[in-house]
């Protein structure tokens, strides 16, 4: 039985209007921002979302922001058509998909900047990530006005920041961070892994692995750093081309730790030719 056709919303009046009336019936109402090239993850999102409040808005679009001209704006996967039975099939009641217009019109110049959770890890290696996704998120929360936003712990970093922006801004929003779903050998899904080859995609499974291994060497007594370089090793030998970071952080500010303490986490991002696997788990 084929999922019913899905409404969708392309500007932000039509998105009032529709989470207005919500409101005046008595209904809660939950929000799963996505880019789209949905997967398992994104719909246990909304599955999430959908048993915690009476209606669940998805919004799909691609912020440009939060690309680095050499990055993969151009070439991310999109499939609204897709995605939208995907999500009616999650029990998702509305589509949010603007254009980039509505979302950027002319003159605007405004950006959303978070420091201190931003600075380390992703925002060293690619710094205008976090400032593009501050912006578009702080938007997407205000056009909408949800009891509670949904983000997955695979973009764990990411999370952190939402949760301090919501915060520091005082919105009425609970940020809600769910687990990370994963494939049969342990990789994380992504959008991006559908950029992986077979050879690649064989290797990516390694990832969550070395992780594995790196919180079992601190637990038994192992040095941070030491945990930290030989978990990049292994990955280096699993055949991953260039590690841009493993690092086990302090889980609420991602500080360096000097030995581990509770609550922490380990995080890493890493390179399979060119595609960028990220990760992180519960120390």
């Amino acid at each position: 039985m084929s999922a019913s056709p899905l409404s969708a919303a392309r500007d932000v009046a039509g998105l009032r209007a529709a989470v207005n009336g919500w409101r005046k019936a008595g209904l809660s109402v939950g929000l799963v921002p996505t880019m789209g090239a949905l997967h398992e993850g994104h719909l246990s999102l909304v599955r999430t979302a959908k048993a915690r409040c009476d209606r669940v808005v998805a919004s799909l679009f691609v912020n440009p922001r939060q690309f680095a001209p050499h990055e993969d704006f151009e070439r991310y996967p999109r499939d609204e058509a897709g995605d939208s039975t995907l999500l009616a099939s999650a029990g998702c009641d509305l589509l949010f998909a603007p254009e980039r217009t509505v979302m950027y019109p002319e003159g605007f110049s405004t950006n959303v900047i978070v420091t201190s959770v931003s600075t380390p890890l992703e925002g060293e290696m690619r710094p205008h990530f976090f400032g593009g996704v501050a912006t578009v998120v702080t938007k997407l929360l205000l056009q909408c006005l949800p009891d509670a936003a949904f983000f997955g712990e695979k973009d764990y970093q990411q999370l952190l920041v939402i949760k301090r922006l919501a915060h520091d801004l005082d919105m009425p929003i609970e940020i809600v961070g769910c687990p990370t779903v994963r494939e049969h050998d342990g990789l994380a899904m992504s959008s991006r892994n559908a950029y992986l080859n077979a050879d690649e995609r064989r290797v990516a499974g390694r990832l969550n692995l070395v992780l594995h291994e790196a919180i079992k060497a601190v637990r038994g007594g192992a040095a941070i750093v030491d945990a930290e370089a030989e978990a990049s090793r292994h990955l280096s030998a699993a055949g991953f081309t260039s590690i841009d970071y493993v690092a086990i952080r302090d889980a609420e500010t991602l500080e360096r730790l000097d030995e581990l303490r509770d609550p922490a986490r380990v995080l890493a991002a890493a390179w399979l030719g060119k595609t960028r696997l990220i990760d992180n788990m519960e120390v």
